[in-house]
């Protein structure tokens, strides 16, 4: 089950529009709605199934800076958790726009990694820039499912 380029290509767009339905959902209907939506996308293009997921958020720190459980995503996604309170939900903060900058893909197999810059873009038009890092693992049905989110700030110097 070979991973292609043009799959991990619809990974991140889908991996975008997921925090754009989060950030409407939650405008829309509160955090309830929100969660919702986001458990959606968790269970949809995540593999928690396969094992624990390596997931390190942007904006996250100490002891929770590592997140491998499905509940630490939820919390850095939506914010509003008593086990996670520094966490403000970086999927509800009002997005409208993803764009992908590809610095290199590395596939083998069923596995692959990207890496390269997403841009988010809010409703005010602010643009955030993350360095990030996916790693895909396929599925027993052939699934592209994220196995590693790595996000950071680019480095000010």
């Amino acid at each position: 089950m070979q991973i292609t380029l043009d799959e991990i290509e619809t990974a991140l767009v889908t991996w975008g529009n997921g925090k754009i339905a989060i950030s409407k959902a939650f405008e829309d209907g509160g955090i309830e709605l929100a969660r919702t939506v986001a458990s959606d996308c968790l269970d949809d293009y995540y593999g928690y199934d396969l094992g624990p997921v390596l997931f390190k958020p942007t904006m996250a720190s100490g002891e929770q800076t590592f997140r491998p459980s499905r509940a630490g995503a939820m919390a850095y996604f939506c914010g509003h958790s008593t086990d996670y309170p520094l966490d403000k939900g970086f999927a509800i903060m009002g997005w409208r726009a993803m764009e992908r900058i590809t610095s290199a893909s590395f596939i083998q197999g069923d596995v692959a990694m990207w890496m390269g810059w997403i841009k988010l873009t809010n409703k005010d038009g602010s643009v955030t820039t993350v360095d990030k890092s996916f790693g895909y693992k396929k599925d027993a049905q052939g699934k592209l499912r994220i196995v590693l989110h790595h996000s950071s700030l680019p480095y000010q110097p």
